[in-house]
């Protein structure tokens, strides 16, 4: 090479150094400053690879910048170790690495046979070093063996310094944005924590504290999907009480229950730490509604408050590895936050509801003081009374469905509070409701509830006889008049003990005893279809006949005493006796009304007596000497109920094992029944007490 060919390769290197110099000035970042630098070495550096290799103080490791441009990088594997790296011994020792013949190069074996490979065959690395630190290596390399005079060393180490001050400016840059980036992360998750406070302390209904909870996370994390999910106890299961997930497909919705063991959320509960799951950890839920929605980043974060672990909050996302991290140590500091938030919003709701059903226990209890009957009043000696009364004694104590089965009036009501009196839940309410007695279309409110604005009319919230009757008995008269739609729920409430309110999508738990009464055949109903047979299975357990007042007249001189004296007091009257004209007549009355019906004679005759005799307007007793003007249905079945018992006992009337004592009657009262009923044994004769044989000895 002559004189002026080594000028002008001394004037192009001065002019590179120049221009290095003033691409330190142009750019700040890293990535423009290395593309700019490999377009300006070219003319000048006889190499035909050039790389970067820089230290990664946090890993321990070298790690390669590509220079961007026409010039290659030097081909490194990712993050090797220092000592492994040839760069790492220019940074550690600062001085200049020649590898000027690979071919018989036996250092560095992770790396140099992966150059020989590519084509290299020279390599020169010079240390990246300023006044304040160590940064790296600069790489040139060559798929030809250098000559003498190709390079010039002293030329590229006054390249190396320049790059070293230009990638020390780019990294300087780049530590001040990320440090400003920090902070202003820092400052929105502080406005975050701050929405976040302002919304626990002002908000206690628990679907307004999620949203607002939600609508503070959005603004700072990329996610699509959030729910809250609380844990209970009795099922052990995760149920979705709020969610906001908007372009969701609808698998997941707001009161959805899974099992602890099938769900994130039930992990992260059990576990009490959080859990960040990506795509290839959600492979352990294979078949859950996760996948199924796309989400591919899914973090839960359990929600400890005073009393306990109460549940989780979820994120989600449809990118993988949405949250990093910085996220999840963040966040676990805004879960004890929502945890204290959703531990007042459960209790806020829990005295919400204690105040409404309080509020309607006043009302209803108000309403049982002015009941008919009470306890006391239970009155009857006779033999089919005193049964039912043993059947209600043997069943009471246990917690099963009670049916009562009788004619109107007859006194199901009494023995429904008798049931729940002899109970273990005599101490919690007992709630009646008449189902015949309720429209069609207000019952499904009467017995569940409804939110404000179910439907027309719901002004606000109504705590449904379910609910009132919760640890305690509900009785259920006239089920049989029931409308089939509503059955079902019926069925549910009593094989799941769970329902919903009417407009409410939250499904509430209870724990209700059934006593239910009907004055209907409920077999013929199912057999018409105009009763479930699966309702009729589950509430026909123990059922109960209750006896009309003809067949315990017994007891009529009882109950009439009774009402004379009640109604007596009333009245402010004074009812000494009952004269036995009037006790003879309405023992010989059938009482197709019942007791009450009685109770009705009795107070017309309290207030028709002026002095202390009871005047009982026998006209209304008198009947001919064939009940017609009874009613046809009533009357035959009562006659047939004596023929079936006196077929049973051979006509025997009188005795122990007699059709009077089976039907819990005097004999002279069935007898008398018999003559009006125009009851006649199939052999000739008069009606007898014991078979004809024996009045042939």
């Amino acid at each position: 090479m002559n004189e002026r060919s080594h000028q002008d390769a001394a004037s192009d290197r001065l002019r590179a150094l120049v221009e290095v110099s003033q691409s330190i000035l142009l750019h700040r970042d890293l990535a423009d400053l290395l593309e700019d630098l490999a377009l300006r070495l070219q003319p000048v550096a006889p190499f035909e690879v050039v790389s970067l290799i820089l230290h990664d103080p946090a890993a321990g490791r070298m790690r390669l910048h590509m220079l961007r441009g026409p010039l290659p990088p030097l081909p490194i594997p990712e993050g090797l170790p220092v000592d492994e790296s040839p760069a790492g011994l220019v940074w550690q020792t600062q001085q200049p690495l020649l590898l000027e013949n690979l071919e018989h190069e036996d250092r560095f074996p992770a790396l140099i046979p992966y150059w020989r490979e590519q084509g290299i065959r020279f390599v020169c690395m010079l240390p990246l070093t300023t006044a304040h630190r160590r940064l790296g290596a600069i790489a040139f390399a060559a798929t030809h063996e250098a000559g003498n005079g190709e390079y010039d060393l002293e030329f590229l180490g006054s390249v190396a310094r320049e790059v070293a001050v230009a990638v020390d400016n780019a990294l300087h840059h780049q530590e001040v944005q990320s440090y400003q980036r920090r902070l202003a992360r820092e400052r929105d998750r502080l406005r975050t924590l701050l929405d976040l406070n302002n919304a626990v302390v002002s908000r206690l209904d628990l679907r307004e504290l999620f949203a607002a909870i939600s609508s503070s996370l959005r603004q700072l994390f990329d996610c699509e999907f959030a729910s809250l999910a609380l844990h209970e106890a009795e099922r052990n299961r995760m149920r979705i009480r709020a969610l906001d997930f908007p372009t969701g497909k609808g698998l997941i919705r707001e009161e959805m229950t899974v099992p602890l063991d099938v769900a994130p959320s039930g992990e992260a509960f059990r576990r009490r730490q959080p859990l960040l799951l990506n795509r290839a950890e959600l492979e352990r839920y294979p078949h859950s509604a996760i996948e199924a929605e796309g989400l591919r980043s899914v973090l839960c974060l359990p929600l400890v408050g005073r009393t306990g672990p109460l549940g989780t909050l979820n994120l989600a996302s449809l990118r993988e590895s949405a949250f990093s991290q910085e996220d999840v140590d963040f966040l676990r500091q805004v879960a004890d936050q929502i945890a204290i938030a959703v531990e007042n919003a459960l209790a806020f709701q829990k005295i919400e509801q204690q105040k409404d059903r309080l509020a309607e226990e006043k009302l209803y209890l108000e309403d049982e003081l002015r009941a008919e009957y009470g306890l006391d009043e239970i009155i009857g000696e006779s033999p089919a009374w005193r049964r039912a009364i043993e059947q209600v004694r043997k069943v009471a104590p246990t917690e099963t469905t009670v049916l009562l089965l009788g004619e109107t009036g007859t006194g199901k009501e009494l023995l429904a509070r008798l049931t729940h009196q002899l109970s273990g839940r005599r101490t919690r309410n007992f709630v009646k409701l008449n189902c015949a007695a309720i429209p069609t279309g207000l019952l499904e409110s009467e017995l569940f509830g409804h939110e404000k604005g179910a439907f027309t009319g719901a002004i606000s919230r109504r705590i449904g006889r379910f609910e009132l009757a919760d640890q305690g008995t509900l009785f259920l008269d006239e089920i049989g008049d029931i409308p089939l739609e509503l059955q079902p729920k019926l069925l549910r409430v009593l094989q799941e003990r769970e329902f919903e309110r009417l407009g409410s999508s939250q499904t509430l738990r209870v724990d209700v005893r059934l006593v239910a009464a009907s004055n209907r055949d409920l077999a013929s109903m199912v057999a018409a279809r105009e009763f479930r047979d699966d309702l009729y299975y589950r509430i026909h357990i123990f059922p109960i006949r209750v006896p009309p007042l003809r067949e315990r007249v017994e007891d009529i001189p009882l109950l009439a005493n009774y009402f004379a004296q009640n109604h007596a007091a009333l009245a402010n009257k004074h009812i000494e006796t009952i004269p036995p004209e009037a006790i003879e007549a309405m023992t010989q009355y059938p009482w197709p009304g019942n007791v009450r019906e009685l109770e009705n004679l009795i107070e017309r005759a309290v207030i028709l007596s002026p002095g202390s005799i009871l005047r009982v307007p026998l006209a209304e007793l008198q009947m001919p000497a064939t009940p017609q003007n009874a009613s046809p249905a009533l009357v035959d079945m009562e006659r047939d109920h004596i023929l079936r018992v006196l077929q049973q006992t051979h006509w025997r009337i009188a005795g122990p094992g007699g059709a009077a004592a089976r039907l819990g009657m005097k004999r002279t009262t069935l007898q008398s029944r018999m003559r009006k009923l125009g009851i006649e044994r199939p052999e000739a004769g008069p009606l007898s007490e014991v078979p004809r044989k024996s009045r042939r000895r």
